[in-house]
């Protein structure tokens, strides 16, 4: 199975100006249309390295919807357990300035009640077998406490991130349950009622580490962009990741790049510290532009290259039916180095 991602899919639009931005004002530019949604990108990410994730969630039940379950299906994503339903699909509109930073965004939720119901018919089957579990914290409160369940009968760690920091302020108390949770630093800001942007990574990973000491979260990692990202463990292990530079068109997704890394290290048993540069790597690896392989594929060449970075970096490999890796069980105390 796995590792199986459970989330919600959008579809985004976005918009780009061709000269320079003025906000408030009326730009020129172009405007493009893509599948999205936090753990949806997740799923696509993981398989891009031929670990062949299970993504579990809904899609409308228009051409739109198959077009998203055929897109996952051609990266080798198992979309057995991806339902079509009316309204199963959200719409994130955003306007980007020159620096690549969304200016101004609305968003349109989708209905999700239907996971709940799928994961009670069909959650023994979906988790039994599985890696681990990534999770979108603001998915239906009775969703969350089913996977959380699941998780604690099969003993599977659980990875979470989050879509909406508001929506997900109401599932807080899950996050003592969560193996390890990763958001943004103004994210962290919202979660903790404090003020962080002006924070550096240095005071940022003090802080981080009271905060989770005190609120008795196994494990959290906060994303600060160019300057790179912190973590903290409730154990006391804490940690500064640096930035890696990389030329920026659009920052939307490299959040979910590094959660996607950072799922993958900690399932297959690295520490904190190893799993989170691996996360770092792997941002940089898909935000850069892809070459083309002989082949003519971009995606195959990139996934296949990055596959032979991470069987180097674990020393285990990963064959073309999926990964070989032995997945760690138990809570999100740090793995000792192998």
């Amino acid at each position: 199975m796995g590792i199986v991602v459970i989330g919600a899919v959008f579809v985004d639009i976005k918009g780009y100006p061709l000269a320079t931005y003025i906000p408030g004002g009326r730009n020129a530019g172009r405007v493009e249309q893509v599948h999205g949604g936090v753990c949806r990108n997740v799923a696509e990410d993981i398989a891009n390295v031929e670990l062949r994730p299970t993504f579990v969630s809904l899609v409308d039940d228009t051409g739109t919807g198959q077009d998203v379950i055929d897109k996952l299906a051609r990266h080798k994503v198992n979309t057995r357990y991806i339902q079509r339903v009316p309204d199963g699909m959200g719409t994130w509109l955003a306007v980007f300035n020159n620096e690549g930073d969304v200016v101004a965004a609305i968003s349109k939720r989708p209905d999700t009640n239907p996971l709940t119901d799928l994961l009670a018919e069909k959650g023994d089957e979906i988790f039994k077998d599985c890696d681990g579990i990534a999770i979108e914290l603001d998915l239906e409160k009775d969703t969350v406490k089913q996977v959380l369940y699941f998780a604690q009968k099969y003993h599977k760690r659980v990875y979470a991130a989050v879509s909406n920091m508001s929506i997900a302020m109401e599932r807080r108390d899950f996050l003592q349950q969560i193996d390890c949770f990763v958001c943004n630093q103004q994210e962290a800001g919202i979660l903790f009622s404090d003020e962080y942007d002006h924070m550096g990574p240095e005071e940022m990973c003090r802080t981080l580490a009271a905060n989770v000491g005190s609120a008795r979260i196994p494990c959290m990692v906060v994303t600060m962009g160019d300057k790179g990202a912190v973590y903290a463990c409730a154990d006391g292990e804490s940690g500064i990741v640096p930035a890696k530079k990389v030329n920026v068109i659009d920052t939307t997704g490299a959040g979910d790049a590094f959660f996607a890394g950072t799922v993958i290290g900690r399932t297959y048993g690295k520490t904190m510290a190893e799993a989170a540069a691996l996360a770092a790597g792997w941002r940089l690896r898909l935000s850069a532009p892809p070459k083309m392989s002989a082949r003519g594929s971009a995606r195959r060449s990139s996934g296949w290259m990055f596959r032979l970075w991470i069987e180097r970096r674990f020393s285990r490999p990963v064959t073309a039916a999926g990964a070989v890796l032995k997945p760690q069980g138990g809570n999100c105390a740090v793995l000792p180095k192998e």
